[in-house]
């Protein structure tokens, strides 16, 4: 068989022990989107589908040495950012990948987990505003974090989603994917994409399920897979939209845990 180069991403985040979110999501996404992975944990939670009953953040100096070490052999195509926890974490990474300058940058600002528990800490939104959000090629903020990192209400209708894109661009990220979901009133989870030029929908059916556990880490490792693959933005956001939706179809077909389920990454193959 001809030899061909499998594109290579990488996921910076925290482990989930229950599987449907964090470092072990984006693994699966990569995957299920034909991208090898390779991962640098920021810390260890013991969580499952209902709750965060703990988070470990991984040392300061084992972290470091996890980036130079995949940086040093993997040829990194693009990398994904999920939860990083604490001032330090940030600082760390944001100047890790300002030496190791990958071509392509999705920062997902983890800040709540699905069950509410606090994922960053508010010491560390302006750190993560200074110094990782103006390297970002793309960032991907729910609303409830849109609010958070403009320091506003969250928005409540399509022309303040327009409005918040527009803001949080100025942030200095290349572009930004506004996550409608917790949008009330419509019968469609509509995305933005803002590249400061340009603003465009991505649109698709609400599904009535409680199984969404991990849903905001797929959607942007989805988006860094297509990038990886050479996709220009619109065509990876177009494309991850299209695979987490269908993972959010076929997610009560999995029976996974008593609280939110994960959503089924692999449900193409399975």
């Amino acid at each position: 068989m001809p030899h061909k180069t499998v594109p290579i991403a990488l996921t910076i985040a925290g482990s989930d022990s229950s599987g449907g979110a964090g470092i072990q999501a984006d693994l699966k996404a990569f995957s299920a989107l034909g991208v090898y992975g390779a991962s640098v944990i920021t810390a260890v939670t013991a969580q499952n589908t209902s709750e965060v009953r703990a988070i470990h953040p991984i040392p300061s100096d084992v972290l470091g040495l996890q980036l130079d070490a995949v940086f040093d052999d993997l040829n990194v195509t693009a990398v994904k950012i999920g939860m990083l926890g604490d001032v330090e974490t940030v600082e760390l990474v944001a100047d890790k990948l300002l030496q190791h300058a990958p071509a392509r940058l999705v920062v997902d600002p983890v800040m709540v987990a699905k069950s509410g528990d606090a994922l960053l800490l508010s010491s560390a939104v302006d750190m993560l505003k200074a110094k990782l959000i103006p390297q970002a090629t793309l960032i991907t903020p729910n609303l409830p974090e849109a609010a958070i990192l403009l320091d506003c209400p969250e928005p409540a209708s399509m022309a303040e989603m327009e409005f918040a894109a527009e803001q949080l661009v100025q942030l200095g990220c290349k572009a930004v994917l506004l996550k409608g979901g917790h949008l009330e009133g419509s019968k469609n989870s509509i995305d933005l994409l803002f590249d400061g030029k340009q603003m465009q929908q991505f649109s698709a059916p609400r599904i009535a399920t409680g199984n969404t556990h991990g849903t905001g880490c797929t959607l942007a490792s989805a988006v860094t897979a297509g990038l990886a693959h050479g996709l220009d933005l619109a065509a990876a956001v177009q494309q991850a939209k299209e695979y987490i939706h269908g993972a959010i179809v076929a997610a009560d077909t999995l029976d996974v845990g008593k609280g939110h389920g994960p959503v089924h990454h692999f449900y193409k193959f399975w």
